[in-house]
């Protein structure tokens, strides 16, 4: 089966191997750090963000357009690689980078005040500035190895077929409630196939395909990019001087990484 045929039936791809230099995901990650101590060598903070310099670190770190902060982080954002991989999986013959997420997993367990598990849900649900059937996707990236008991990304296979489904939360830790309040359709077979990879791997995943993430339970933070692509099939809709879309005129933030 061919990466494009994998990726049309079960919503998501997985490139377990390294597909980035080292060099490059090294410099990201030294990037991701500086960002988090408030320390931006392309002269301008990311955006608001739930996490802010001198947070506590035990909980999930979650920061907006980090390329905007971060040289490291913006050459990793802008790899050709990353976009004919992309291209490869959807057989989109244009692709570019319209939002970037920065995210560290600590190593600890869910608690009320320690939150590091990310709730089932699919991406749609959050992207209310792109008119409906717009071609979105996610490219995440992994800056440390990704191993089983790190808390990796888990897809649910075919799931991107089901449609909008209610009930999701990006932000509640509990995964099992979380799977308990979505709106499955009737029939619809639940199974999980976890994200495992090296430092410079990479997943593609389908804006509807249902995800989510458990504990890091191993002795190493979970770093990763979410790296979120448009094709040519897209249009915002709305006010774009406030939604997610209002950085797509500028590639300085939001770089075209497939047919440009």
């Amino acid at each position: 089966m061919s990466h494009a045929e994998r990726y049309r039936s079960g919503g998501f791809l997985i490139h377990p191997a390294a597909v980035l230099p080292p060099d490059v995901v090294d410099a990201a990650v030294r990037g991701m750090e500086a960002v988090r101590r408030g320390e931006y060598d392309r002269g301008q903070p990311p955006e608001r963000s739930p996490w802010n310099p001198g947070d506590p670190t035990d909980t999930l770190c979650k920061i907006e357009q980090p390329q905007r902060a971060s040289r490291g982080i913006f050459d990793l954002v802008r790899r050709r690689r990353i976009g004919e991989l992309a291209a490869e999986a959807t057989g989109a013959d244009w692709v570019q980078v319209w939002w970037v997420q920065l995210l560290i997993k600590p190593v600890g367990v869910e608690t009320e005040r320690t939150r590091v598990n990310v709730g089932w849900h699919q991406d749609r649900h959050y992207w209310g500035c792109w008119e409906e059937g717009s071609e979105l996707f996610t490219a995440w990236v992994a800056l440390s190895d990704v191993a089983e008991d790190c808390g990796p990304l888990r897809f649910v296979p075919g799931s991107h077929r089901w449609g909008a489904i209610e009930g999701g939360d990006f932000f509640r830790g509990d995964l099992d409630a979380t799977r308990s309040a979505l709106s499955l359709p009737r029939g619809a077979e639940w199974a999980e196939e976890p994200a495992v990879m090296s430092a410079g791997g990479l997943s593609l995943h389908d804006s509807y395909t249902i995800h989510g993430s458990g504990e890091n339970r191993s002795d190493r933070p979970r770093r990763s990019l979410a790296l979120h692509l448009r094709t040519r099939n897209s249009r915002p809709v709305g006010d774009l001087r406030r939604d997610l879309a209002r950085y797509i005129d500028d590639e300085s933030m939001c770089p075209v990484i497939h047919g440009a």
